[in-house]
């Protein structure tokens, strides 16, 4: 069964009994020829705002199935990496960005699924397998899927302990994650509200890792720990943060 969100969202959710990844926006635009339209506007002005220097886009696959796995600071990591990447790079989101009423609320819609979210009710009780289920779905059609491990942003600028849903997405998949660092963009938006201030960010990515070694072993909990700090150690390195071996929502609930 689907249905119509408010018309502010112009997202339709679907709801089959047996899946849980009924998160997908449709809109009557294709959504791809809106990121298009977006980069081309708003790509310039943030290049312009950001300056961003990015390390190592290479390492991203032109095409197939990859996941991006990096640090995530403040608010406008999901604006930058969109800006520094070829590929569209589809990411969960809270589905409050796609819910607001009036003329912004519309335009906060429009803007956040073009360049790529994909609102998931991460509060439901089914939150969690939802965004799983949901990335799990873009990879499979051969797409990029961002992903910030830490689950949350960091509460004081160093990296914290990764939840192993990224392991889980690598494994189910196949797909290979590259790890990328975001660097500055904390200095620009501090506490992660507010306009962000002009200035310099670094973007970094580093080689792809796959975990074929692995194949069949997605539910052994000692598997998708091992993998996901091997990814979280990446980032560490392309990141140089202070690693914490503690989840940041704990850390922020202390």
């Amino acid at each position: 069964m689907c249905v119509r969100g408010v018309a502010a969202s112009n997202v339709l959710t679907c709801t089959d009994p047996h899946r849980t990844d009924s998160y997908r926006p449709l809109t009557s635009e294709d959504p791809l020829s809106r990121f298009r339209l977006i980069k081309a506007v708003l790509g310039p002005i943030m290049r312009l705002m950001f300056r961003p220097q990015v390390e190592g886009a290479e390492n991203i696959p032109g095409d197939g199935p990859v996941i991006l796995a990096g640090n995530h600071l403040t608010f406008i990591d999901s604006i930058v990496l969109p800006v520094v990447t070829k590929r569209q790079v589809l990411f969960i989101g809270k589905d409050e960005y796609v819910t607001g009423k009036g003329f912004k609320g519309r335009l906060m819609a429009w803007f956040f699924t073009g360049v790529g979210m994909i609102p998931v009710d991460r509060d439901g009780a089914n939150g969690g397998v939802a965004a799983l289920m949901t990335g799990r779905r873009v990879l499979e059609e051969g797409k990029v899927f961002g992903i910030y491990p830490e689950g949350t942003r960091s509460p004081d600028g160093r990296l914290y302990r990764g939840r192993t849903g990224i392991a889980r997405l690598t494994l189910m998949t196949g797909a290979p994650v590259v790890p990328f660092a975001m660097i500055g963009t904390d200095k620009l938006q501090p506490g992660g509200n507010g306009i962000p201030r002009p200035g310099k960010v670094t973007v970094r990515f580093g080689p792809a890792m796959e975990f074929s070694r692995y194949d069949g072993m997605d539910r052994d909990r000692y598997v998708l720990r091992a993998v996901t700090d091997s990814v979280m150690t990446e980032v560490m390195r392309l990141s140089g943060q202070e690693y914490v071996d503690m989840y940041a929502t704990k850390a922020k609930a202390a």
